[in-house]
């Protein structure tokens, strides 16, 4: 197993379908040779930009099989294994492990919300991080799932050695900074969105996993280096100029503004799955402008 250092930038990868619904795996493999060729420092496959919750099991191990072919070696496979249940989603990471994933990113459970309190969730990280052949990142993305993940569970889970750090994509630079106040001295902070990575730098984060990084990784990669080096009101006004275009492929336009963004730098975007529908000409038009604005994609782009 090789060691694992989430330091810097890595981006949660769109899964790729074709016209018929399908998973293109070609495409897949095309697009990650391409971010390969970034300064990316890893990819997650199956995150909530590769539209998990709506592939199969096979979808999912294919997919993962075709990432492990693809990724090379010097950039870290983050797999997506997050299920609703504890045993499905310990089965899922071990078949991950088996394929030759760096790490598990493992999502809180989310379905019945009103029962995740601090305890199902301690008993659940625990279970799998006792467990796991892989390291453990915890995804925290209460937007999504109505859970969120208390700084108390957070600090405890940090303390076990199988479970290396956390996605965080809440937002809340308060919870942030008191999370790198008392978690374990290896545990790894990483912002779960470009809106708030420089912020999350500043306070002690390890990098983040963003969106925004597959259509503008040296951006997020510069802002993470500018303040690595101090260079702080680089920057800082970095970090204000792709303010709107972050928000355009996540909160505003989700997964399939993403994609089409994607189309336009020279990837293979397409369509979301079903039901998930593709952008209206007018969303395409203002995403079209938001990119511009932010320096993603030139004005003939």
């Amino acid at each position: 197993m090789k060691e694992i250092t989430l330091s810097g930038i890595y981006s949660p990868i769109p899964t790729p379908f074709d016209e018929n619904g399908d998973i293109a795996y070609a495409k897949l493999s095309e697009n990650i040779d391409k971010w390969s060729k970034t300064s990316l420092s890893g990819l997650l496959v199956l995150g909530s930009n590769g539209e998990f919750t709506y592939l199969s099991r096979d979808e999912k191990l294919m997919a993962f099989k075709t990432a492990r072919q693809a990724i090379p070696g010097d950039k870290l496979f983050i797999a997506g294994t997050g299920c609703d249940s504890t045993k499905s989603t310990l089965e899922l990471t071990e078949k991950a492990a088996t394929i030759g994933a760096d790490c598990a990113i493992i999502i809180t459970p989310m379905y019945y919300p009103s029962k995740m309190g601090d305890n199902a969730m301690l008993q659940h990280y625990l279970y799998l991080a006792d467990r796991s052949s892989l390291p453990i990142i915890l995804y925290n993305m209460p937007a999504n799932t109505g859970v969120d993940l208390s700084v108390e569970v957070i600090v405890e889970l940090s303390n076990h050695p199988n479970i290396i750090g956390i996605k965080d994509s809440s937002g809340n630079i308060v919870k942030t900074g008191n999370v790198l106040a008392s978690a374990s001295s290896d545990f790894y902070f990483l912002a779960g969105s470009a809106g708030f990575l420089y912020p999350s730098l500043v306070l002690g984060a390890s990098g983040g996993i963003m969106a925004l990084g597959n259509i503008a990784p040296e951006q997020c990669c510069n802002i993470y280096d500018y303040t690595k080096k101090g260079r702080h009101d680089d920057a800082r006004h970095l970090q204000l100029k792709i303010l709107s275009a972050n928000a355009a492929v996540t909160t505003r336009f989700g997964v399939p503004g993403l994609k089409t963004a994607l189309d336009w730098i020279g990837y293979y975007g397409g369509l979301p799955r079903l039901p998930l529908r593709k952008l209206s000409e007018d969303q395409q038009n203002l995403l079209r402008s938001i990119l511009v604005d932010g320096g993603i994609i030139s004005v003939s782009g």
